[in-house]
């Protein structure tokens, strides 16, 4: 069983930065890809971006929506079950909450992208970018 719990977010203007971060309680977290998605409202839940679990070759890999690439970041710290989800060059249209959500455990996150697709969530975190 994971646990999840992100944190991080709030108000910031139109440009402005702010790091998420998705804490995990279980002890085997580092078998987990993990993806975040954000909703806004009156709007279905969205891919924003992944990373896969580390490979002894090449490390983590990352994917992202097109829309965030260059602007958001996708970072994992196995050794303090957290993953990060860092947001620059903020607009408004990113406002949403953003969520955490892995499992199961050793999938690839390569092409998967619906939250169907993940077994476990966090509660989530308000970002909102004033204008």
């Amino acid at each position: 069983q994971v646990q999840l719990v992100e944190s991080g977010g709030g108000l910031v203007q139109a440009g402005g930065s702010l790091r998420l971060s998705c804490a995990s309680s279980g002890r085997t977290f580092s078998n987990y890809g993990v993806g975040w998605f954000r909703q806004a409202p009156g709007k279905e839940r969205e891919f924003v971006g992944a990373i896969s679990r580390r490979d002894s070759w090449n490390g983590e890999t990352t994917y992202y929506k097109d829309s965030v690439k260059g602007r958001f970041t996708i970072s994992r710290d196995n050794a303090k079950n957290m993953v990060y989800l860092q947001l620059n060059s903020l607009s408004p249209e990113d406002t949403a909450v953003y969520y955490c959500a892995a499992g199961p455990p050793f999938a690839a996150v390569a092409g998967r992208r619906s939250p169907n697709e993940y077994d476990y969530w966090g509660q989530g975190t308000q970002v909102t970018v004033s204008s």
